[in-house]
Parts: structure tokens; C-alpha cells; sequence
């Protein structure tokens, strides 16, 4: 069974960077990866996604700011954050999905697999 284990997560200042790490426990054809956030009340949202490096969609609140990339060598997927703001604050979760989902892959409802979280907190 596939498992994701994410990394990275910790507590910046407004402006700040951080780098989310997401290792997959096995290679799995036919799937793309992503990364979702969700604050305690509200629903779990699309951050980004990517597919095997040929595309990728980004949340138009984080466009521009956040890159998600994929290394193949080692099962991971990355999420490079930068001039975070407050309200980027939330835990991120790592995700796969079927490719057959694709055009909809930033909708939780897509997803087959999760990680367990990491928390990103952005305070002055």
C-alpha cells in the first residue's frame, strides 16, 4: 500500500520560505501528485499538482509564489514556498491521485491516497 510522508513544515515569519518534502514509499505509474492545505473549520483546498513534470496546476492564491516539482529518482515531490503570507498558515497535506482525474486533480474528491500532514504557520 502506498504510503506519502511529508516534510518541511514549521513556523516563518510573513515574507519568509520554506520547502515541503513529500516521499512516496513506492513507484506507482499512472498517477500525479499533489499538495493540499486545510485550516481547522473550513475545507481541505488544492495547492498544487503535478504530473510526471510534464504539467502542473498551481491555486491561483498561491500562483506566482508557490513551485511544485517532482524527482522521480527518489519518490519525492516538493512544494517550494516563498513570500509567505499569514494566511498561507495550515496544514499541508501530500496527495496522489489516478492520472483519469487529472483535469480536476485539485479537487480533493480526486485523491486515492493522503499523508499524514505538516503544519506551516506564518506569524509576524
Amino acid at each position: 500500500q502506498l504510503r506519502l510522508v511529508e516534510s518541511g513544515g514549521g513556523s516563518v515569519q510573513p515574507g519568509g520560505s520554506l520547502r515541503l518534502s513529500c516521499e512516496a514509499s513506492s513507484t506507482l505509474e499512472d498517477v500525479y501528485w499533489g499538495w493540499f492545505r486545510q485550516v481547522p473549520g473550513k475545507d481541505r483546498e488544492g495547492v498544487a499538482t503535478i504530473r510526471g513534470n510534464l504539467a502542473t496546476t498551481i491555486a491561483r492564491s498561491v500562483k506566482d509564489r508557490f513551485t511544485i516539482s517532482q524527482d522521480d529518482a527518489s519518490n519525492t515531490v516538493h512544494l517550494q514556498m516563498t513570500n509567505l503570507k499569514p494566511e498561507d498558515t495550515a496544514m499541508y497535506y501530500c496527495a496522489a491521485g489516478p492520472i483519469s482525474r487529472w483535469y480536476s486533480s485539485l479537487s480533493p474528491a480526486s485523491i486515492s491516497v493522503w499523508g499524514q500532514g505538516t503544519q506551516v504557520t506564518v506569524s509576524s
